[in-house]
């Protein structure tokens, strides 16, 4: 069992106290600086300064990223079926023939 990391992040001027596995850190810690970078953007942009808003936004716009990844996956998963049952009835054709 490997040990645990002790860090603290911080998050729209809070700071976040984690226990976490040490694999962990690299990604976690890319997060909160995307964060932030999204957060002051949006501050910036848009005016916003109520923290919990600018948050919201954040998570909708990493969530958006998210989803959107999934649809294009399923679409593109769909296409290479599609063509690999292409494919197969093709072959099938072939060799029924011979």
């Amino acid at each position: 069992m490997s040990e645990k990391l002790k860090i603290k992040l911080t998050i729209a001027d809070r700071v976040y106290p984690l226990t976490i596995d040490p694999a962990q850190e690299e990604g976690l810690r890319k997060a909160a600086k995307n964060i932030e970078q999204l957060a002051k953007k949006f501050e910036q942009s848009y005016a916003v300064r109520d923290k919990q808003d600018v948050l919201a936004m954040c998570a909708l716009q990493f969530a958006s990223k998210i989803e959107q990844r999934g649809i294009d996956q399923s679409e593109g998963s769909q296409e290479a079926m599609q063509r690999l049952l292409a494919l197969d009835q093709l072959i099938a054709e072939k060799l029924g023939n011979k």
